[in-house]
């Protein structure tokens, strides 16, 4: 990435996971420019072969069955939420609370920030939505005890990546996924960071061998525009017409941008690739993290996250940008590592020289 005065920055923050291919890559250049001729919006009120093949794309790669396309993940999670409460309307005796847990990030708007679980937001914007019941991640007891005839989903995200990179185990989201059809409740997966490619695999609940009745997507999927996906299973998909909507959702310039996205992200090998550098950046890291005396490193794919045992991140984050390297740190003590899923193996090394740097001298 290069800025106003020409100074090249390594980026690998990618806006927080949503440039998959990087800057300005040439698959999305092309569909940009190739679709603007043609079509950029019809409205939602019709059909377009961009949104029918998009669509069919992610149906074919996924569990679910149908998909609505909307502009952001906030957007996607506002309507699983209005999903799943139509579905407990209509199947579960007018059952609306949702589990969510601790330190979840769902969005922005006011129902995601109910549903999340960053404890700065309590006070903000009050009365927020209601009918949220939060309850400790990776906790299963918890999410069982939480259970009443209210309840109508469980959801969550396979790894809390504002929250530091934090995995679910997969014994939990096994446990969580038998426990909710036990119940005769939803799952929901808030796959919006860990979705296309991130942790290596098409999407984040296949390291579980789970399938969830509501997927969620956004970030990667655009690769840089804005574009978010709401999925379910049939037996789920209850919204009568109207009751979802939005005026530039599925336009036919952005969809045909995440259909550029998915054939690159699903190519033969591209996603062994991922695999790979991820275990190498996670493995070097905790070989600098083990010599320098640092915390665990952990995470999937290229979603990874890196304890410090001193709360110092943010001055880290400052000193590797001045040496033209762009880090997150979404907690006091812990950095965030998203680059594009498609970083070069000198690019890993160059971070890791100038991180290495940054930290000896900090």
């Amino acid at each position: 990435m290069i800025d106003q005065e020409r100074d090249r920055y390594l980026d690998f923050i990618q806006g927080w996971a949503v440039n998959c291919l990087g800057h300005c890559p040439p698959e999305i250049v092309g569909a940009i420019t190739s679709q603007a001729k043609t079509l950029i919006n019809a409205s939602p009120a019709f059909y377009t072969d961009r949104i029918l093949e998009l669509a069919d794309k992610i149906v074919e790669c996924s569990c679910i069955d149908r998909v609505f396309f909307a502009n952001s993940g906030a957007e996607a999670n506002e309507g699983a939420i209005k999903l799943a409460r139509k579905w407990g309307s209509l199947y579960r005796d007018g059952a609306f609370e949702i589990i969510t847990t601790e330190n979840a990030f769902h969005g922005r708007t006011l129902a995601t920030m109910s549903a999340s679980g960053k404890p700065q937001w309590e006070p903000l914007f009050e009365p927020k939505g209601s009918g949220f019941v939060k309850v400790p991640f990776n906790d299963f007891g918890m999410i069982e005890r939480a259970i009443t005839s209210r309840t109508v989903a469980i959801m969550l995200e396979p790894i809390q990546g504002e929250a530091g990179v934090v995995p679910a185990s997969r014994d939990f989201l096994t446990g969580v996924r038998e426990l909710s059809q036990r119940k005769g409740i939803l799952l929901i997966l808030d796959e919006i960071q860990t979705g296309i490619g991130r942790t290596g695999k098409a999407f984040g609940y296949e390291h579980a061998g789970i399938e969830p009745d509501i997927l969620t997507l956004g970030k990667g999927l655009g690769g840089g525009v804005p574009l978010a996906a709401l999925g379910a299973k049939e037996s789920v998909c209850c919204f009568g017409p109207g009751e979802q909507g939005g005026t530039f959702n599925g336009n036919a310039l952005m969809t045909a941008v995440g259909s550029a996205v998915l054939d690159t992200v699903m190519r033969p090998s591209f996603l062994d690739e991922v695999r790979r550098k991820g275990e190498f950046l996670k493995g070097r890291l905790s070989e600098l993290s083990l010599s320098l005396g640092e915390g665990e490193v952990r995470g999937e794919g290229l979603l990874i996250g890196w304890v410090l045992t001193r709360a110092n991140a943010g001055q880290i984050v400052q000193d590797a940008f001045r040496r033209g390297l762009l880090l997150n740190a979404p907690r006091p003590n812990i950095l965030r590592f998203m680059p594009a899923l498609n970083v070069s193996m000198n690019e890993i090394e160059q971070m890791l020289s100038i991180l290495e740097e940054v930290m000896s001298e900090g």
